[in-house]
């Protein structure tokens, strides 16, 4: 019975010892069963992310080209606009028969005179009269505004006498059509250098009165301009985009430092001065005012 009790408890233990071991085996089988289960999971985690990139990646990529596209679109609609605005101007330029009646001379001939190009300079009384900057930094006169400002001088000057007014001109560029416009008017002018006093000091012997003083150059003129404010009486002045224009009464905008400029300009005066005030003059025409007109061409 001891023996039989002994093996009993032998079979016992031994087969404590096998639940113990399938037991372990259990949780080892679990546990490898959980890490496989985890490795799962994150591998199906690892897939939903690149899943979840290749998507946002596929979506900037289409806004992108989206973009893209519709900055190519507008890119081709203003290059359109552009051409259009490019032909417009063009036949502008061209002069068409209505332009030519709305204006004191062709369009090209003002170009052609460079009456419009003013200086790098632009001050604030010259302003309004600049359409823009060229790329080399040189102000644009709006030409289509010169060409009204010019009729406007010519019929405020219409108002004097010839005997009444005065030219002056130090700039030597407009010494030949200064001379002419004088020629040609009956105006009193001078070039090269103005007598300062004359029309303010009655002690002098070239003492003379006038009812109108027009200059070149409110600056290089300054003498006759100051000589004219003493006594109160209007100027008149071509003004560049660099001049200042305290002290004058009518303005003529322009470029006053050219000779075919200030020939053009000149020359317009001259021929609307002596229309209005009725004046029997022998026939002129640019060419007397604008040394080799006929070969001169517009800037590009």
């Amino acid at each position: 019975m001891a023996k039989a009790k002994k093996i009993t408890e032998e079979e016992a233990k031994e087969k404590a010892e096998e639940k113990i071991s399938k037991k372990g085996e259990a949780v080892a089988q679990d546990s490898v069963a959980d890490i496989d289960d985890n490795k799962d999971s994150k591998k199906i985690k690892i897939g939903e992310i690149k899943s979840d990139v290749k998507d946002n990646d596929s979506e900037e990529a289409k806004s992108k080209k989206s973009k893209l596209e519709a900055l190519k679109a507008r890119a081709k609609k203003l290059a359109e606009e552009s051409e259009e605005k490019k032909f417009d101007i063009k036949k502008e330029m061209k002069g068409e028969e209505a332009e030519k009646k709305d204006t004191l001379v062709p369009i090209e001939d003002y170009l052609k005179a460079s009456i419009h190009l003013g200086t790098r300079v632009i001050t604030p009384d010259m302003r309004k009269y600049v359409y823009r900057r060229r790329a080399d930094g040189l102000a644009v006169f709006n030409t289509a505004m010169l060409d009204g400002e010019i009729l406007r001088g010519a019929e405020f000057l219409a108002k004097f006498a010839p005997e009444k007014a005065i030219i002056v001109c130090k700039r030597e560029a407009g010494w030949k059509a200064a001379n002419k416009f004088s020629e040609i008017t009956g105006i009193r002018t001078f070039t090269k250098k103005y007598p300062a006093g004359v029309l303010t000091n009655a002690k002098l012997e070239n003492f003379f009165e006038v009812d109108i003083v027009f200059i070149c150059d409110p600056w290089l003129d300054k003498n006759a301009l100051n000589d004219a404010r003493r006594v109160r009486i209007p100027v008149m002045s071509i003004c560049d985009t660099n001049n200042y224009t305290q002290g004058v009464t009518a303005i003529v905008p322009g470029n006053n430092k050219s000779a075919k400029s200030l020939g053009m300009i000149l020359y317009l005066l001259t021929k609307l001065y002596v229309e209005k005030r009725k004046i029997k003059a022998p026939e002129f025409t640019i060419k007397d005012f604008v040394d080799d007109w006929d070969n001169l061409v517009p800037p590009k």
